[in-house]
């Protein structure tokens, strides 16, 4: 029988030093793990037995989300909106722009918002305000990082994974011109990374 080969990508990415952009580590994968599974203790409890409709704003909180919602036992409607506020800087670039909305109807239902992270609040109290408009029977909110030190716009999350402090970080669906998400930790990317880049 022969032998199956395994393909030289695959040599490559054992080899890739995963971490080699992060100056330090803020949360790492067991932390998140953890923490992930007790939110979504805290969340069953919050809802009890009614069924819960999901809003996650995405690509960030698309790891946060799938991971957080195999915790939670309530039945669960899932849409996504997209929006855009750094493109590629460190920086929440203006008013956050939404770029795909909701298709789900969210009238008389129990809505979780949940993000990433919290900093300016722009973002999460922009979209907040545009779900009340719609009437849900509830709204709460939930975000794996809140960092507190960026505030702009008051706003708190009801379910906070981790509070952070002022640093730019990638990680766990966290990303810098759409690299580093898929890293299962959170930290902090070098300063000299932290440029707009060049890459196509």
């Amino acid at each position: 029988m022969p032998r199956h080969k395994v393909r030289p990508s695959m040599t490559k990415a054992k080899n890739f030093p995963l971490h080699a952009d992060l100056e330090t580590v803020l949360v790492s994968e067991k932390d998140i793990k953890k923490r992930v599974k007790k939110l979504g203790a805290e969340l069953a409890e919050a809802y009890g037995d009614e069924e819960i409709t999901v809003v996650s704003i995405i690509n960030g909180a698309i790891l946060f989300t799938a991971d957080l919602l195999r915790e939670i036992p309530n039945p669960i409607r899932l849409d996504c909106i997209r929006i855009s506020s750094y493109r590629n800087d460190t920086r929440s670039l203006g008013q956050p722009k939404i770029l795909q909305s909701l298709t789900l109807d969210i009238s008389n239902r129990h809505v979780l918002l949940i993000d990433d992270i919290l900093d300016t609040g722009k973002t999460f109290s922009a979209v907040a305000a545009m779900l009340r408009k719609l009437n849900p029977a509830s709204l709460r909110t939930c975000v794996l990082l809140d960092k507190r030190g960026r505030r702009e716009v008051e706003f708190e999350a009801d379910f906070v994974g981790f509070q952070i402090p002022d640093k730019f970080v990638v990680g766990y669906g966290l990303d810098f011109a759409e690299r580093y998400r898929n890293l299962p930790c959170i930290g902090v990317l070098k300063p000299n990374l932290q440029n707009p880049p060049e890459w196509a």
